[in-house]
């Protein structure tokens, strides 16, 4: 079940979360919504860990590893003997290896920032027309009925415009 706020300005949005989380509710279950980006803390905080930065990193590293495996093991099992020289030339083989790391580096990022904002979304949320028109929303994920009313009852306590309630998808 979901509860979604509307609130016309910053500060009403905040003292809402504020109520929310001396309410009971945990911040995790507490999600804002507006049209207009807010920095990290203005309205809900967020102590979940990121792993972008490691999925860009091992993307790097399985390109490293498919670039060396491609260009030397194409050599290596179709070699060309040109006199004394080594069939697997590091030259070419660190090129292809490079171009494979940067490839799949940012492969690993375009999959990490995906991953990060949680696309593609399966099931709609709880949403309302009045956020792409400036207001701001706020929306809370409770584990029942009562849960339900209580977050809507602390809304109405800090000023909330409008009100919608939804079942959790």
């Amino acid at each position: 079940m979901e509860v979604l706020g509307l609130f016309e300005n910053v500060e009403n949005a905040a003292a809402g979360v504020e109520a929310l989380v001396t309410g009971g509710f945990a911040e995790a279950e507490i999600t804002s919504l507006s049209a207009a980006p807010f920095p990290e803390g203005v309205l809900v905080r967020d102590e979940g860990r990121s792993f972008f930065h490691w999925i860009t990193v091992l993307g790097g590293v399985v390109g490293a590893g498919a670039g060396f495996l491609l260009a030397a093991g194409t050599a290596w099992l179709y070699p060309l003997y040109t006199g004394e020289k080594a069939i697997i030339s590091m030259f070419p083989v660190g090129i292809i290896t490079y171009e494979f790391t940067m490839l799949f580096a940012i492969l690993g990022t375009i999959a990490g920032m995906f991953f990060e904002m949680g696309l593609p979304r399966l099931k709609p949320g709880l949403y309302d027309p009045g956020i792409s028109d400036g207001l701001i929303g706020i929306l809370v994920q409770c584990k029942d009925k009562s849960a339900q009313s209580r977050a809507g009852e602390i809304f109405q306590k800090a000023g909330v415009v409008r009100i919608r309630e939804g079942e959790t998808p």
